[in-house]
């Protein structure tokens, strides 16, 4: 059943919009060299930090669409039926959001890089936070679309949730981009590892309560 519950995620991830996150984490880092203007040393040492803000800000795109289709129209209560705990839907939606979410992202990091004139170690070092922090912010928006699934407003309320609680993990990712001596991709790892286990467990209660 979890398999197919992946499966059926991963399709929907992988149709629709799903380019839409990678087309507005690009269109930000273009953007980014004209608000910080022409300086390249500039843009280079800033780089790192610019890309994972864009990152963040793409994160918020599906938030809508993660939980709130599935809770409309009763395929939360058809798994709930099954036998299927919501803390394994959780933790299945989560892992599909990040198969279609991190790795084109770490993709779209090489040209972004680019445009803000980054060496190829300040990329190596932006991928790796990246591979390292997106399933942290993959579990952080499928918890925030199960809190806010069935609300008015959803998105803009995932948006007020979400930035907040991702900041840590955007302080240690921008940090670690930047210097890998200051132990900052340690403490990156420990939020990132903190959120996906802990954000099924947050995201299965919300959606029990949702489905009442």
């Amino acid at each position: 059943m979890i398999g197919r519950l992946l499966r059926r995620d991963l399709r929907r991830t992988f149709s629709g919009n799903a380019l839409l996150p990678v087309i507005f984490f690009l269109l930000v880092a273009a953007l980014m060299p004209f608000a910080v203007g022409p300086d390249g040393k500039l843009l280079a040492r800033v780089g790192p930090g610019l890309l994972w803000v864009a990152a963040l800000t793409a994160a918020l795109l599906p938030i809508e669409r993660l939980i709130e289709p599935d809770r409309a129209s009763g395929y939360l209560d058809q798994l709930a039926l099954s036998g299927l705990r919501m803390e394994e839907v959780a933790a299945v939606r989560t892992l599909a959001h990040w198969l279609g979410f991190g790795p084109p992202l770490m993709i779209a990091a090489v040209p972004a890089s680019a445009l803000l004139g980054m060496s190829g170690e300040a990329l190596a070092r932006t991928l790796l936070t990246l591979a390292i922090g997106t399933p942290g912010l993959s579990a952080l928006a499928v918890a925030t679309a199960s809190l806010t699934a069935g609300l008015r407003q959803a998105s803009a309320l995932g948006a007020l949730l979400l930035l907040p609680l991702a900041i840590p993990l955007l302080i240690f990712a921008a940090s670690a981009a930047g210097d890998p001596r200051a132990g900052a991709l340690q403490l990156e790892a420990a939020v990132s590892l903190f959120l996906v286990a802990g954000a099924p467990f947050v995201a299965g209660a919300a959606l029990r309560a949702a489905r009442t």
